[in-house]
C-alpha cells in the first residue's frame, strides 16, 4: 500500500495514509543494500568463487563479515554454497538466477557512482 500525501494551500504536506509495510525500495535495499552484499554479488558475476578468494577480492571486509553476509545471501536465495572438497574443507559460492537478477541494478549503480564521483571529495552545491 502506497502512502498518499496531500498538499495544502501553503505548500505544507500531510501524509494521509502512511505505509504500514516496507515499500518496494526498502525491500530491495534489504536484499542488496547491506554492507558488502552488493559487492559480494558483483564479484560472483563471472561464476563460482571460493570463500578465501572472495574475501581477498573484498579487501576491507573481515572473513567473519564475509561469512555473515554470504549466509544472509544464501538464506535470501541469492547465492548457493557448494562444498568442493571435504578435507581440507573448501567451498564455492555461486549466484542463483534470483541473485543474477540484481546484477543489472548493481552495474547501473557502479556506472552512476563512477560518473558522479560518489565518495570522492567533491564540493556539493545547493
Amino acid at each position: 500500500m502506497e502512502s498518499r500525501v496531500e498538499t495544502d494551500l501553503r505548500g505544507r504536506k500531510t501524509v494521509l495514509a502512511p505505509c504500514t509495510e516496507p515499500c518496494a525500495i526498502e525491500k530491495g535495499m534489504r536484499l542488496i543494500g547491506g554492507k558488502w552484499k552488493g559487492s559480494i554479488i558483483y564479484h560472483l558475476k563471472d561464476g563460482p568463487v571460493r570463500f578465501n578468494d572472495l574475501a581477498r577480492m573484498l579487501g576491507g571486509a573481515s572473513k567473519k563479515m564475509v561469512d555473515q553476509r554470504l549466509k544472509e545471501l544464501e538464506a535470501e536465495g541469492m547465492v548457493v554454497r557448494t562444498v568442493v572438497n571435504e578435507r581440507p574443507v573448501a567451498v564455492t559460492y555461486t549466484l542463483t538466477e534470483f541473485g543474477r537478477s540484481a546484477l543489472d541494478i548493481l552495474e547501473q549503480l557502479r556506472i552512476w557512482s563512477e560518473s558522479n564521483l560518489v565518495g570522492e571529495d567533491v564540493a556539493v552545491t545547493t
